[in-house]
């Protein structure tokens, strides 16, 4: 190098409010990306926004999934209760019978043990019935109402205000709840 010549000293300011325009284009140029970036960037997003549109169909199917299982729960449940009624409504037919045995039995001194025995053995069934909320219905001297009685034959009466009562019980009637398992079979008073 000879005198003349000064090395050529470039300054560049960096502060960002004393830039000028062409330092800013300058600077756009060195700050560029290259192009495989930018492309890379865009396949990155594309995958961003699958990956979000894919986590949103997992939660639907998930949340699909949940009220499935809800609802096959219930029907199971409801399935499980029917099964239930139904077994309780058969055992309800040992109940008549223990009731007969202990209506027809004679009172002498020889069979009073074993009617004792008959009414605990029955007293016990009702206990357990009663455990799984199974109660007799209370139908006698009550007006007749289809769904609590099955009128099985009628009496005659002279007072109208005893027309359409139950006077009988022939079998007994039993509810679960608010739901008749069995309606009560009864006679029913008719004025003459």
């Amino acid at each position: 190098m000879s005198d003349k010549e000064e090395p050529q000293v470039r300054v560049v300011d960096r502060r960002w409010w004393a830039r000028t325009d062409a330092d800013e284009s300058a600077e756009e140029t060195r700050l560029r990306k290259p192009s495989y970036v930018e492309d890379l960037e865009r396949q990155l997003a594309d995958k961003a926004s699958q990956l979000q549109t894919y986590a949103i169909e997992q939660r639907r199917a998930l949340d699909e999934f949940e009220q499935v299982k809800s609802r096959i729960r219930r029907d199971t449940a409801r399935e499980v209760e029917r099964g239930k009624r139904a077994v309780i409504t058969e055992l309800l037919d040992i109940l008549d019978n223990l009731d007969r045995a202990i209506a027809a039995a004679t009172p002498n001194a020889e069979s009073q043990a074993l009617l004792k025995g008959v009414q605990l053995v029955r007293d016990q069934f009702l206990a357990k019935l009663n455990g799984f909320g199974v109660t007799r219905l209370d139908v006698l001297h009550q007006p007749f109402d289809a769904v609590h009685h099955e009128a099985v034959s009628t009496t005659p009466v002279t007072d109208p205000t005893q027309d359409g009562l139950v006077f009988a019980v022939v079998k007994e009637g039993y509810a679960i709840g608010d739901e008749v398992l069995r309606p009560a079979s009864v006679v029913v008073g008719k004025v003459v």
